[in-house]
């Protein structure tokens, strides 16, 4: 148990350059909330719901970050800063990395139907700060939300989506081969995708200009020489 828990430390180190040592790590929200919540599941589990919710808002309290008891959380998962909020039938995976003020939310509590309302993240997901993941999609595995994006559809694997709704991105090959890149993605400067679409359709209009004025030359040029005829 001790070794999984050096790990798990060890693992957030590997994914900020922040803390010096294991020590500063012990300090951090995010450990502290996903260690309540441990607590809190295990409660829950065993439908002690009262207890569960009273660990729940103790570390709301102390950490800034709610996460529901009932939610799943597997190893390894690092919420950086905090700010967050996970809802109840939210699960996710092995070495997620989710940064501030990010919530996994249900959607249409009014309808009173119970079930999955909040997202799947799979393993090795990154979610930006600021982004809104929101119903019972799946955030495939090693995917990407960039920073205050709203996700509502199920985003494929090794995608990364930014945008308001979110939307697939082109990323550089070498950007896309790396096991982790801070807030989801790569800081070198990109288009938007409604952008590229936008840079797309300029191109096309400027071509389909240049073939209609070839066509106009070649037209005029045919007339006089029947005029000259």
């Amino acid at each position: 148990m001790l070794d999984a828990f050096v790990d798990y430390l060890d693992s957030i180190k590997a994914r900020d350059p922040a803390p010096r040592s294991r020590w500063e790590i012990l300090l951090y929200p995010g450990v502290w909330a996903v260690g309540f919540h441990r607590i809190a599941h295990w409660l829950f589990k065993g439908e002690l719901y009262f207890l569960a919710r009273a660990v729940n808002h103790f570390s709301r309290l102390l950490t800034a970050i709610d996460i529901h008891p009932g939610a799943k959380i597997g190893r390894n998962f690092f919420i950086d800063h905090g700010f967050s909020v996970i809802g109840e039938t939210a699960v996710i995976g092995d070495n997620v990395t989710m940064y501030q003020c990010v919530t996994l939310g249900g959607t249409n509590p009014a309808n009173g139907v119970p079930g999955k309302r909040h997202p799947t993240i799979e393993d090795d997901a990154i979610i930006g700060s600021g982004a809104q993941v929101l119903g019972p999609i799946i955030v495939g595995r090693r995917a990407r939300i960039g920073a205050n994006a709203v996700v509502t559809k199920d985003v494929p694997e090794g995608a990364s989506m930014v945008g308001i709704p979110a939307r697939p991105t082109l990323v550089e090959a070498t950007d896309y081969q790396k096991s982790f890149v801070p807030y989801g993605t790569p800081c070198s400067e990109r288009f938007d995708p409604a952008t590229q679409q936008l840079e797309m359709l300029k191109c096309e209009v400027e071509s389909l200009r240049a073939k209609l004025a070839e066509l106009i030359e070649k037209r005029d040029g045919a007339d006089k020489e029947r005029d000259c005829a």
